[in-house]
């Protein structure tokens, strides 16, 4: 089973629309903060990534809404790998709200390994190790 790691991000006033409701487009944010703490907790970051010429750029993401989430709600945003190939990286998030446990939102976002060239390139072996990677995911 894959690892899944959790962060609670609490729902600001700026990101909400008129009715109060946090904004579609935040999700996509929240995600990321999900994919940097899941790197973080297994002890690697983007910033090391980058540092070493490898750099994680999303090619697709996807977002499914399952209810609302309003000002000052504590969210919990879920992550884990889904699946990892040659250059790439496939994300699962899934969003709830702390208080009642109700779902919010989930998504599946894919990072590309690229160089400074923007040119893709294999992920890091050290990246690949600490996602637990044997060998590569069916394509």
């Amino acid at each position: 089973m894959a690892k899944t790691h959790a962060v609670e991000i609490r729902v600001r006033y700026g990101e909400t629309d008129q009715m109060g409701v946090a904004y579609h487009s935040h999700f996509l944010t929240y995600f990321e903060v999900g994919r940097t703490e899941y790197l973080r907790s297994l002890g690697t970051s983007y910033r090391d990534l980058e540092a070493k010429g490898f750099y994680l750029v999303v090619v697709q993401a996807d977002c499914k809404y399952l209810g609302p989430a309003f000002y000052d709600d504590v969210l919990e945003v879920a992550t884990w790998v889904d699946r990892v190939r040659p250059t790439r990286v496939d994300f699962r998030t899934r969003v709830r709200r702390k208080a009642d446990g109700a779902p919010i939102a989930e998504g599946h976002v894919v990072l590309a390994c690229v160089n400074r060239d923007r040119r893709p390139q294999a992920l890091p072996p050290d990246l690949r190790r600490v996602l637990g990677v044997t060998r590569d995911s069916p394509a």
